[in-house]
């Protein structure tokens, strides 16, 4: 598997636990009954949210940097 597989891979998986955190924290807030959650709940989201921003750049900018790398970025039409 290349690199840009296993980022593309990475960034499924983190966005499954991404969407169970954000879940989780729903479920917390509808239990404690209209108390403030527990920090770690709160900013559970957090970490994985990074790391979807960080891969999604990524992942963004493959083609254009691939394009560059190839030659065929020039803006001038012939």
């Amino acid at each position: 598997m290349n690199w840009n597989s296993w980022i593309r891979q990475f960034h499924r998986w983190v966005s499954v636990a991404f969407t169970l955190t954000v879940i989780a924290n729903f479920v917390v807030m509808g239990m404690n009954g209209g108390q403030q959650p527990p920090p770690y709940v709160t900013y559970s989201p957090l970490l994985p949210l990074a790391l979807l921003m960080f891969t999604g750049l990524y992942l963004f900018a493959l083609p254009y940097v691939a394009r560059a790398r190839s030659g065929r970025g020039s803006l001038s039409s012939s």
